[in-house]
């Protein structure tokens, strides 16, 4: 057994599995202590890297591409000091270290554990079910859909049309980006009938728009993750779903451009019903109308 303990948490290496436990410290953020322990097994791992420096030094982990449905669903946007797969280490403890990451090596080396992108998810991602509430509402998911509840301030087209529930056997992808503090993030579910639509998220009912705490937004990237791994593997998707229409699969029907003016003329009587109603007002209407028709532009 290898194992090292910091204040930032502690790594413990049996030969086959890398158990990461998150430290308890209020330094540690919050991201971290709410996921909780991690196991990797050692096939879902790449290298793994030691920088010692004059106060305190990193550990770093590389996981293989397409192992971890959490890395998967963030696209390496993690901030460093949410990243789990890092572990600060004083400089006194460097040694010990050092151990770890050359016994990890070794291991990697006797069991030849290919360094290729993996074909299936190796880790299981966050446990389910799972529920955060961000600055846009509170996004919730039990392992067979994702119901998303809009706050007071979500924008008023989104809490006219009540709270969203959608199916995983619906969703194409999580596309997800974090709220920086200086830039608005987004956690966006897209669907086989909004894969063309580009609604800016505060507009998107499918999308929540992150504005608000960037590090209570940042644990709607659990959710993402936890849908990542319920959705089929990268490696067997036939195509990935961008600004132009995907090419099709024998699996994975998507929708053609009809359907594509199907969904948009849908879109607008579902305004004109809100507008109908007196829950939008003349000026709301004409303003989301024009963001969903540029959105399907």
């Amino acid at each position: 057994m290898a194992e090292i303990i910091q204040r930032d948490g502690t790594w413990a290496f049996d030969g086959s599995t890398v158990r990461i436990t998150p430290g308890l410290h209020r330094s540690v953020p919050l991201f971290r202590q709410t996921y909780g322990e991690i196991t990797v097994p050692l096939e879902a791992v790449s290298g793994i890297v030691h920088e010692p420096e004059r106060k305190r030094g990193r550990l770093r982990l590389r996981l293989r591409e397409g192992a971890d449905p959490l890395l998967q669903a963030t696209g390496g946007r993690l901030p460093d000091a949410a990243d789990p797969y890092r572990l600060t280490v004083d400089a006194d403890r460097s040694g010990v270290a050092e151990y770890v990451a050359e016994e990890i090596r070794r291991a990697l080396l006797l069991d030849q554990v290919p360094k290729e992108p993996a074909k299936t998810y190796l880790l299981a991602g966050p446990p389910v079910p799972v529920s955060v509430r961000s600055s846009d509402g509170t996004v919730s998911f039990d392992g067979a859909q994702v119901r998303i509840d809009w706050a007071d301030t979500s924008d008023r087209v989104k809490r006219a049309t009540g709270p969203r529930i959608i199916a995983v056997a619906d969703l194409v992808q999580v596309e997800w980006l974090p709220n920086s503090g200086y830039e608005d993030g987004f956690l966006r579910f897209v669907t086989r009938e909004t894969v063309f639509s580009k609604l800016p998220p505060e507009k998107d009912p499918f999308a929540l728009d992150l504005w608000g705490s960037a590090r209570r937004d940042l644990l709607t990237a659990l959710v993402a993750a936890a849908v990542t791994a319920r959705l089929p593997h990268p490696s067997v998707r036939a195509g990935e779903f961008t600004d132009r229409p995907p090419q099709p699969s024998a699996d994975a029907p998507v929708p053609a451009q009809a359907d594509h003016h199907d969904v948009l003329l849908r879109r607008l009587r579902e305004l004109g019903e809100l507008h109908r109603d007196g829950v939008l007002t003349d000026e709301e209407f004409t303003a989301t109308k024009a963001a969903v028709l540029k959105g399907f532009s």
